[in-house]
């Protein structure tokens, strides 16, 4: 049996749902397009709006009109959905990927 490269995924599973990838895009930028979003995850627009709007309904994030573009404000003290997290704020995944992107910026 062949060794998978590190370099080569062996399955196309991923650690982070397509809900927490949005989230984090908004994250990064409140004001950021349905369009550059699903680009970014590589999902299409439609279902980019569909994680929006379900994440709305459940209250992890409130919308708003700036001129003709949508501004997003994430609530960070709502908490995960599963159960063994349930006792954990999705603040908690938001500042770890902002220190990471800061990291970035200035290493």
């Amino acid at each position: 049996m062949a060794e998978d490269s590190p370099d080569q995924p062996s399955s196309s599973w991923t650690f982070l749902t397509h809900h927490a990838r949005v989230l984090l895009e908004i994250a990064r930028d409140p004001q950021a397009r349905l369009r550059d979003i699903a680009a970014v995850i590589g999902i299409t627009e439609r279902a980019a709006q569909g994680i929006v709007t379900d994440l709305h309904q459940a209250g992890y994030l409130t919308r708003s009109k700036v001129g003709r573009r949508n501004h997003y404000t994430i609530n960070p003290d709502r908490r995960f959905r599963y159960p063994t997290e349930a006792d954990v704020p999705i603040g908690v995944l938001l500042d770890i990927f902002a220190r990471h992107d800061q990291a970035h910026r200035v290493g």
